[in-house]
């Protein structure tokens, strides 16, 4: 309203146009009320509906304007001269059907009349110079149209209100009606004999539902079939066989889909631009600019009344198909991905999807199942990129069922391309096809294809990346054929499966960064952004598990901002997977938080196993930051969703043995550290191996916690690669520790201190008070001379030195892990004066340390004694008094 108003105060003719029963009138009439008093000779309103011919324009504006006929003038000259001096503002409704008389009506006043502002109502413009034309929207959903319906509503059910539970039903019924103010009133008017549920489903037929305006309404605003046969009835031959055919496009269309589609024998291509800029002007097709420049819908109650005009002409086959056919070779353009502007033409298909979705279905229903499944093929780009993986395994399901269904045999390469591409598509929601992609592998080697040889092996790869044995023939196989046939896309799309591959199934950090770098060059160089981002995310991963947290952290944002950016969504929340552990490691808990619970929510689309890594990421993130029951409510999230393949589920949910550590559950948390270490490969088993070592070392089993330290140490020298090294060194001090290797562990304690802060490694809350403890005991036994002596030579370590320190005193165990011998010296300090009956925080102020570290230290004797009171405790003291 305010928009017009300042339009109608700055111009002297203003047009409101749009479709009928968008609300034309009703604005007009608002805005000339509102502004009655601008105008020194008030607002008058001229509706010319009821007029058909066209010399009676001037006479009924005479008339509304209540001005006599004066003889020896025409009405046109006694209309100017009567009014020439007077400041008022007409309003013209209704112009439409009267377009040329209206523009000749308009500049006489226009020219006669300076004060003389006109705002006139149309379907389409009225063209003439100075006129200013805006169209009239269609409600906003938010409130304007839920208004609208809740007031019509009303009167014919004064009870009606839109409740929580009835809200989504109401903006579904008015998103349906295109925010139509007409249809919306007659939808309203319903509610007195249908539910509204009822009504939304009535909707497919909206023009025998949608009846029954008021009486007072002029005939064609009484029904909304009524409102659209007005406009129908104004359109030329042409106009209307181009209104009809444009009815076959879904969600939109550009010119040369309307030519391709549209045009014919009866509207040749070149004046398809032409009849559209006339549908249009008249409201009946909406342009809308666009990143691909402009395109054209109609609303769809346009479009529905068009489609039945298609069905009665005879020709909705032809022009169906010719929508197919240039759908098809739409989609056909994706698959040529190593050609220039890959991304924008997947961009394209996206925005598409709608037709490209009814061309498929045009297909099945012609039973061109071979046709079908090229379309779903040749899609393959957009149903990964785009987080459409679900809707193209649907695509690829549905063909091939009904191929199942029928007698004809598929070409040889149509099937094995639709089977690789499906087992593919499943292999990125870890939904495991061997068999589809074993055939498609089979039938590409009788055939004697090399690209599409490529193109099955590539899959049977990805579906084998979890056993590397059985992943690395496939991928060399697949990498070596894309290399002779100069196939990029294939390539780089091969060594990011490669690579992940290395991340998920080995473990391996070099080769990750190997396969990732080389895809990542390969894909920057032909645009394909989909596997850069993919081989950058392994690269990352490679990149932390080297000790370069900061620098994977920053990686692993500016992937999830571009790939929020690209729309996405499954590098999105992979990034953010990787964020969630990260960030948990650098100790910013609540940013690491914040990473999981965005991949918990964009894991929605991409199947139950990868919202388990999601979940697996919230639970680390919880964990880092000490909340225990949230840990152990993401870690059994993740396991529920992950179980069905146990291995790579026991892999994935470590941090479910740190929940059962922190919950004092040693039993739990040792079995599910014991799971881990026996199935975990590379990187992922030095994780946990420290888990276990940590798990041990509660348990006082000090021999099994040297020995998985050790092992950690090995795997780190193989694989060049630090992740959680600090953790492992400080087991080794804490074993050092208990077994009087005081120097050993103050050095170990130092290099381990040192590395955390060279590199942001920080330590989980649920191991701080151990660690306290160990760190007291041994400044206690050492002094704090010596103590910050040895701290600092270890301290002075390169990470290299001080695994090689480390390794290098395997074995030398001085004290027993059990017994009276095991016991350290700040542990018989403890013992000592629980035997004089001091309770903790006494003993605690007497040693200089806290009370927690008193009872981590009766802990840790009443275990490696058996015993489980004080009394047995002052006891077994007394014997060794």
């Amino acid at each position: 309203m305010k928009t017009v108003r300042q339009i109608v105060g700055e111009n002297r003719l203003v047009t409101l146009t749009g479709a009928g029963g968008v609300g034309k009138t009703r604005l007009a009439v608002h805005v000339a009320d509102e502004m009655e008093s601008d105008f020194a000779d008030g607002v008058w309103y001229v509706d010319l509906a009821p007029i058909a011919d066209a010399d009676t324009v001037p006479v009924a504006a005479t008339r509304a304007l209540g001005l006599p006929d004066q003889a020896g003038r025409s009405t046109m000259d006694t209309l100017t001269r009567v009014i020439a001096g007077r400041h008022m503002l007409i309003v013209l409704d209704n112009c439409e059907h009267l377009i040329d008389a209206c523009a000749s009506l308009t500049l006489a006043l226009l020219a006669s009349c300076p004060a003389v502002t006109i705002l006139a109502t149309s379907r389409e413009p009225i063209r003439v110079a100075g006129e200013v034309a805006w169209a009239v929207p269609s409600l906003s959903l938010a409130g304007e149209a839920i208004a609208l319906f809740t007031d019509r509503a009303r009167q014919v059910r004064p009870d009606f209100v839109v409740t929580e539970d009835n809200s989504e039903t109401v903006t579904e019924i008015c998103r349906r009606l295109d925010g139509i103010p007409l249809a919306i009133e007659l939808a309203a008017a319903r509610v007195r004999s249908l539910s509204l549920v009822q009504i939304l489903d009535s909707l497919h037929n909206r023009f025998r539902l949608l009846t029954g305006g008021a009486r007072t309404a002029v005939r064609r605003q009484q029904t909304l079939r009524a409102s659209v046969d007005w406009s129908h009835a104004l359109l030329t031959e042409p106009e209307r066989v181009l209104f009809r055919r444009a009815a076959v496009f879904m969600g939109g269309f550009d010119l040369d889909a309307a030519q391709a589609v549209c045009g014919d024998s009866d509207i040749e291509r070149y004046q398809t631009l032409d009849q559209l800029t006339l549908l249009i002007d008249k409201s009946l097709v909406v342009a809308e600019d666009s990143d691909f420049g402009t395109r054209y819908r109609m609303l769809e109650t346009v479009r529905q009344y068009a489609l039945e005009k298609l069905s009665e002409s005879g020709e909705a086959d032809a022009v169906r198909t010719r929508h197919r056919d240039h759908y098809t070779k739409t989609a056909t353009s994706l698959d040529t991905p190593g050609r220039s502007g890959h991304q924008s033409r997947v961009e394209l298909a996206e925005i598409e999807i709608d037709n490209l979705r009814f061309a498929f279905a045009w297909c099945r229903e012609n039973a061109e199942i071979a046709t079908a499944l090229q379309l779903a093929s040749a899609l393959h780009p957009l149903w990964v990129t785009r987080g459409r993986v679900q809707e193209g395994m649907a695509w690829f399901d549905a063909a091939l069922g009904d191929a199942s269904l029928d007698c004809g045999e598929l070409p040889p390469a149509v099937r094995a391309r639709a089977l690789a591409d499906k087992a593919t598509l499943g292999a990125t929601q870890s939904i495991y096809d061997n068999v589809a992609a074993l055939e498609a592998l089979a039938i590409a080697r009788e055939i004697n294809d090399p690209a599409l040889l490529v193109r099955a092996l590539a899959g049977c790869g990805l579906i084998a990346a979890y056993d590397p044995e059985a992943a690395g023939p496939y991928f060399d196989e697949a990498l070596g054929l894309a290399r002779a046939l100069g196939d990029d896309w294939s390539l780089c799309q091969i060594l990011a499966y490669q690579a992940f591959a290395a991340v998920t199934g080995q473990g391996d950090p070099a080769a990750a960064r190997a396969a990732g770098e080389e895809g990542r060059d390969v894909a920057d160089a032909i645009g394909d952004g989909y596997s850069s981002r993919g081989c950058r995310w392994c690269v990352a991963l490679a990149q932390q598990w080297e000790g370069d947290l900061a620098g994977a952290i920053a990686e692993f944002r500016a992937l999830a901002t571009e790939s929020d950016q690209a729309h996405d969504p499954m590098w999105a929340m992979s990034s953010r997977v990787s964020l969630g552990h990260m960030l948990a490691y650098a100790g910013d808990t609540g940013a690491a938080r914040a990473a999981a619970s965005a991949a918990v929510r964009g894991a929605e689309d991409f199947g139950e196993f990868n919202q388990g890594f999601a979940y697996a990421a919230l639970a680390v993130a919880t964990l880092a930051a000490g909340d225990i029951e949230a840990a152990d409510h993401a870690g059994e999230a993740a396991w529920q969703r992950m179980k069905v393949q146990p291995e790579l589920a026991i892999t994935n949910v470590v941090p479910l043995a740190e929940v059962a550590l922190a919950q004092s559950d040693l039993v739990a948390a040792r079995q599910r550290a014991d799971d881990a270490v026996a199935v975990a490969p590379g990187m992922h088993r030095l994780l946990a191996l420290a888990k276990r070592a940590r798990v041990a070392i509660a348990q006082n089993d000090f021999e099994q916690a040297e020995r998985d330290a050790q092992d950690a140490l090995t795997t780190v020298a193989n694989l060049k690669a630090y992740f959680v090294i600090a953790d492992v060194l400080e087991c080794l001090a804490t074993i050092a520790v208990e077994a009087g290797g005081y120097q050993e562990a103050a050095h170990l304690f130092g290099a381990a201190q040192a590395h955390r802060g060279r590199t942001g490694y920080v330590r989980f809350k649920i191991y701080d008070a151990p660690y306290e403890v160990s760190v007291a005991g041994l400044r206690e036994t050492l002094g704090d001379n010596a103590f910050e002596d040895a701290w600092a030579v270890g301290g002075a370590w390169s990470i290299d030195e001080a695994i090689a320190f480390a390794r290098r005193g395997r074995g030398e165990r001085k004290r027993p892990a059990t017994g009276w011998e095991s016991l350290t010296p700040a542990e018989i300090n403890v013992v000592k004066l629980v035997s004089e009956g001091l309770p903790n925080k006494d003993i605690a102020a007497r040693l200089f340390v806290s009370a927690r570290t008193v009872q981590a230290h009766l802990s840790h004797v009443y275990s490696k004694l058996g015993l489980s009171s004080r009394v047995q405790l002052a006891q077994e003291a007394a014997r060794h008094a």
